[in-house]
């Protein structure tokens, strides 16, 4: 097999990202980094540094989120995938250093390592979600425009689509012995996508899958939609969110959703709005949340912030409580979580996810008990609260769950085999 494929399959995922390119059993995973197949979609802007021939001086995946850890001057982009779709693909953003950035030249920068690591091929299969944006065909019809005109600016001369679940159901395939219906669950950092495929061994063979495809649907919650509600309930209120001042009035919420929200976080250390809550100390009935309030606004902590409710969320994840250590921000600031309080800051996106798994179904023209697996795949599937749920609904269902953070990549990487080789399916 060359060691220049002449196609590969990417993943480019909210969180995470994973490609696979040809090798002589068919197709394979790629070491984006040293000894993992995927790699946190995250790019860090240093803010020192002369430009090269690709840009800015960067760091990608993990090196990029130890950049941020280590202090170092500069700007971190995560959640890129999310800006698909809008208007600030447009917009330039501040990167640190007095340089700017596009959101739509940072994702290209981002497919560009992508392509570069897998050896620079020119043909493409990329996943995208079911919805990118959720009730408007439009915008959701220019978010998968944005990402094909990123990938063919880096060099990608044909660019492919498939849905993520689809590339799941595909890689749940080469599984089964017998004909199944199963419901492909892959929930990740930006979308909850679900699918309805009638797989099995006698119809992997077939390129054309669409007769098999009985339902796909989707909503736009997921990860960092759990991450900013466990960052609101279990974080902000001990920096004022939903506090009531001395007046009796609840304080602006405004502020708080942006520190929770990635992409926004840096629009909050504008020196107008830091100064507008610098004055409204008298606005808070508790002063320490004024103060630790600032310190975050002042220090620019607001991705820490994040990624300790990221961590979190984590933690509680197999049902356990935890406790979120804030002393960077107050000596001693340590906040309990229990699991209780993540059910009820998650209830309504858990809800909502798990309703949209039954609308599939209904969809598709057909029963719960007609479903004979379920298929989870994707991030925040590890979310046992999330799982549990969706799996009471279907209890005589199969319960098989894939590589969380490759099977959607394996699944494309088969697709794209059969769509630019023709070859048979990989082992």
């Amino acid at each position: 097999m060359s060691t220049n494929p002449t196609f590969c399959a990417v993943d480019f995922g909210t969180s995470n990202s994973a490609v696979a390119v040809p090798s002589e059993d068919g197709m394979r995973l790629i070491e984006l980094e040293p000894g993992q197949r995927t790699m946190p979609t995250a790019v860090f802007y240093f803010a020192e540094g002369p430009h090269d021939a690709d840009g800015p001086p960067r760091a990608f995946g993990r090196a990029a989120v130890a950049a941020y850890v280590e202090g170092h001057d500069g700007r971190l982009m995560r959640s890129m995938k999310s800006i698909l779709g809008s208007a600030l693909i447009d917009q330039t953003t501040d990167v640190g250093g007095g340089r700017g950035a596009k959101y739509a030249d940072i994702v290209a920068g981002y497919l560009k390592r992508l392509r570069r690591l897998a050896g620079e091929p020119e043909r493409v299969v990329l996943g995208r979600p079911v919805f990118f944006v959720d009730g408007e065909p439009e915008r959701d019809a220019l978010a998968q425009a944005q990402l094909e005109a990123a990938a063919r600016s880096v060099g990608f001369r044909e660019v492919q689509f498939q849905f993520e679940p689809i590339a799941a159901a595909l890689d749940f395939e080469r599984q089964t012995t017998r004909e199944q219906i199963v419901l492909v669950a892959d929930i990740g950092g930006g979308t909850s996508d679900f699918s309805i495929v009638r797989v099995g061994p006698e119809r992997m063979q077939r390129l054309a899958r669409r007769d098999d495809i009985l339902a796909s649907h989707g909503v736009h919650i997921a990860g960092t939609d759990f991450d900013r509600h466990i960052e609101l309930a279990g974080i902000l209120s001990a920096f004022g969110y939903r506090g009531v001042g001395p007046n009796g009035r609840e304080l602006p919420s405004g502020l708080y959703f942006d520190l929770a929200t990635w992409h926004l976080i840096n629009s909050c250390y504008a020196p107008q709005r830091v100064a507008e809550w610098r004055g409204m100390k008298s606005w808070f009935a508790d002063v320490r949340q004024h103060a630790r309030l600032m310190t975050v606004l002042e220090e620019r902590l607001g991705h820490e912030l994040a990624a300790r409710a990221e961590g979190a969320k984590i933690a509680i994840s197999g049902g356990a409580d935890t406790e979120i250590d804030l002393t960077l921000i107050e000596r001693d600031l340590r906040l309990p979580l229990r699991e209780a309080q993540a059910v009820d800051a998650l209830r309504a996106d858990l809800d909502r996810i798990i309703a949209t798994a039954h609308e599939t179904v209904a969809l598709a023209g057909l029963r719960a008990e007609q479903i004979d697996a379920l298929y989870f795949t994707g991030g925040s599937t590890g979310l046992r609260l999330l799982v549990d749920g969706m799996a009471a609904g279907f209890p005589q269902a199969a319960r098989v769950s894939g590589d969380r953070l490759a099977s959607v990549a394996s699944g494309l990487g088969l697709y794209a085999q059969r769509l630019f080789a023709g070859g048979p399916p990989a082992a």
